[in-house]
Formats: structure tokens, C-alpha cells, sequence
């Protein structure tokens, strides 16, 4: 997901090395020292579930129905202690755990120095930067009509915007919606300055497809910051990875989205020009600045702290976790374990307890009749990705 991204052209193919084992300090988890206990007697331990009718492609806009079989490595690092021994004093000097996790660190990579920017990467930092620096003038512009709009705001584009719409609806096809409505809700996703919906789509498909291995956009394996922000800045390497957008044929293919990608930049600069004349300065450090730096950092942190720090419920063969304090600031998003044992799932917070405000607005939107198709996992597939410890 770049801010700002070139115009679309032909895919063509990358050649990849192969995957690393992933690495984990054992002992950190329930599942990681339950499992360690078994090292003696088997190297490796896994799952294959069998997803019958829930198709995981249809979520992306393809049609047909598939039945597949996923292997799922419960514990790498068993079978690569017992190969290949790694003394203390070597992990550490070739890898960094992350604060309070135990996550480590295998791939780091530096993003801001050493390398060539394009364009692309420029303009995207350049509205980074300018917005985190319009905030700097929120202590002497508030008012509470200000904050009032920033928070609106906040929820329009953060709740219907991001979540809903181009996370949940566009990228999962968690449920349908009438065309209008569902442009109307992308369109507020448009103003959270992320990206257009072919863009941001497109590169979350790419997270789940290839999640926490060496062609994820965005895992902390490679570092915290890496996986929070930084990635955004190098085009490049996203391109070499995963190659051109080629997995959202679905939207490419109606002319809304066509618009908006053709005329990204003009809505943004509409709406900050509609603020500026609703109530002058303040309006656009807070209904700008403010609120489009706490919707980005709220964004981010599902694919930064939801891989770092929580609990896993599922066996999900990544880092995802589910973590209550996301979830309480991104609309149920910290739910990310929960998400990705179920992606097709419109309802992320599946425990009664677990807050999950964008499942209320679709549920509302259901039970009025403007939500259809609501997709929720079966009792079946919970009882196959569902962990002993659990």
C-alpha cells in the first residue's frame, strides 16, 4: 500500500528464494513451551485442515468453488533446533527479540538509508511527514468544534472507511452490499489517505497470501518499524515480492474504482478545502492532521502489534494475535488472530466479550436489509484451527 501510487501496468513475474524457517524463543508462550516439551520424541508437529465449502479465494473476487487441504507447521523451530543448533551467544548476535514479545527479529532491513528512492516513495513519505507535522499545530488551533470534526471524521473514514469497507467488504468480501452504498462507504476509505481501494486491497491480499515469509509486505521479522510504516516507502521491493496488482481483478475491473485511482489525489485536497471553509485553520489541523495521523498509526498497529504482542486462540501458522487494546482504538481489528484463522469472516470479535464495533455496523446493516451474504465461521472450522490450549 503505497499513499500515492504510479499508474497501473502489464504484471509480469519475480523470481523468489526460498522461505526461511521462522524463528521464535521458546518458552514465551503456552504453545511454544507445550510443544517444546515434545522435542525428543518428533521434530515437527502439523495440522491439515480441510476447509470444505468456505472457499478463501471467492473472498477475493474469484469465482468457482475449491476445495483445498492447508498443512500448517504448528512448530518450525522444533524441527530446526533439532537439525541445526543455534548457540545463545549467535541468536544474539544475528537476531534482535522484540520488546515485551517473542518475536525475533531474522530479516532486519533499513528502509530510510542505503538505498534509492523512487518517486513514488518520496511523494508517500513527503504526506507522511506533513501531515505528523501539521499536528504540531493541534495545541494552539484547538476548539471543540475542531475536535469534534476530527473524531466524526475519525469514524467515518477509520470505521466505514477502513474497516468496513476496504478491509472487511473489499478485500474479504465478508458480505455484500448495494453498489452505492458500497461506493459510498470506499469513498470514505479514500479520504483516510491511505491509498486508493485497488491499492490498499491489493497489498492486504498480498499480507494474507504470503503472511510473515519473505515476499509479506509488512512482517515484523523484519523489524517492529519495518512492519508499522516503513514498508510504505520502498515500492520497489513490494514490486520485486509480490509483483504488479494482479489479485484485484474484482475492482479493477468497475469504473469506480478506476476514478478514484485516476483522481486519488483531488479528493483528499476536496475535502481539506471544504474544512478550511467550514471553519478555517484549526478544521484542517485537526480534521486533517489529527485525525488522518490517529487513523494511520490505529491502521498500522494491526499489522505491526497484532503480529507482536497478544494471544494466539487459532493455529493459524503466523504471528497474528489477538490483542484487546487494538481492537478497543481500530474497531474490532485487534482481533487479528481471530481474522486470520477466518478471513472470509465479516465478525472478527467472536467471543461475546471481545468489542468488534464494524461487526455491529454490519450486523445493524443486515438486519435492515442492506447487508447480505454475512459470512461467519462454522463450528466446524473452528474446531479444526482451534489450539489444545485454547
Amino acid at each position: 500500500m503505497a499513499l500515492l501510487s504510479p499508474p497501473p501496468s502489464k504484471s509480469k513475474s519475480y523470481p523468489f528464494s526460498p522461505l526461511p524457517q521462522a524463528v521464535h524463543r521458546p518458552g514465551r508462550s503456552t504453545f511454544h513451551a507445550q510443544t517444546t516439551k515434545n522435542v525428543n520424541s518428533l521434530s515437527y508437529t502439523s495440522i491439515t485442515t480441510k476447509i470444505g465449502e468456505v472457499n478463501k479465494w471467492n473472498c477475493y473476487g474469484l469465482e468457482g468453488k475449491v476445495r483445498f487441504s492447508r498443512r500448517v507447521m504448528l512448530m518450525p523451530i522444533v524441527s530446526a533446533a533439532v537439525t541445526q543448533p543455534v548457540s545463545e551467544n549467535e541468536r544474539e548476535s544475528n537476531f534482535k527479540r522484540i520488546l515485551l514479545s517473542d518475536v525475533v527479529v531474522t530479516r532486519p532491513r533499513e528502509v530510510l538509508w542505503g538505498r534509492k528512492w523512487n518517486s513514488v516513495d518520496m511523494a508517500s513519505a513527503a504526506v507522511v511527514v506533513s501531515m505528523h507535522l501539521l499536528c504540531l499545530f493541534a495545541p494552539f488551533t484547538f476548539n471543540y468544534a475542531a475536535l469534534g470534526i476530527a473524531f466524526g471524521l475519525y469514524i467515518i473514514t477509520g470505521l466505514l472507511g477502513i474497516t468496513l469497507s476496504f478491509h472487511r467488504n473489499l478485500s474479504h468480501r465478508s458480505f455484500k452490499l448495494p453498489k452505492w452504498l458500497e461506493y459510498f462507504f470506499a469513498y470514505c476509505g479514500a479520504q483516510a489517505l491511505q491509498g486508493h481501494p485497488i491499492d490498499w486491497v491489493s497489498t492486504h491480499r498480498y499480507h494474507h497470501q504470503f503472511c510473515d515469509s519473505e515476499r509479506d509486505p509488512h512482517s515484523p521479522y523484519e523489524g517492529f518499524w519495518f512492519s508499522h510504516m516503513s514498508w510504505m516507502f520502498d515500492t520497489n521491493t513490494l514490486t520485486e515480492r509480490c509483483g504488479k496488482p494482479n489479485n484485484v481483478g474484482d475492482l479493477e475491473k468497475q469504473g469506480f474504482y478506476q476514478f478514484i485511482r485516476d483522481t486519488y489525489v483531488i479528493h483528499p485536497v476536496a475535502l481539506a478545502a471544504l474544512l478550511y471553509a467550514m471553519g478555517g485553520f484549526p478544521y484542517i489541523v485537526w480534521g486533517m492532521g489529527v485525525r488522518i495521523v490517529w487513523v494511520y498509526h490505529i491502521t498500522w498497529l494491526v499489522n505491526s502489534a497484532c503480529h507482536v504482542w497478544g494471544k494466539q486462540a487459532w493455529n493459524t501458522g503466523d504471528l497474528s494475535r489477538n490483542n484487546w487494546w487494538v481492537a478497543l482504538l481500530a474497531f474490532g481489528e485487534g482481533w487479528h488472530n481471530n481474522h486470520h484463522a477466518f478471513e472470509y469472516s465479516a465478525r472478527h470479535g467472536l467471543k461475546w466479550w471481545q468489542l468488534d464495533m464494524t461487526w455491529y455496523v454490519v450486523r445493524f446493516l443486515q438486519v435492515i436489509g442492506l447487508a447480505t451474504d454475512v459470512k461467519l465461521p462454522t463450528d466446524t472450522h473452528k474446531q479444526r484451527l482451534a489450539l489444545a490450549d485454547s
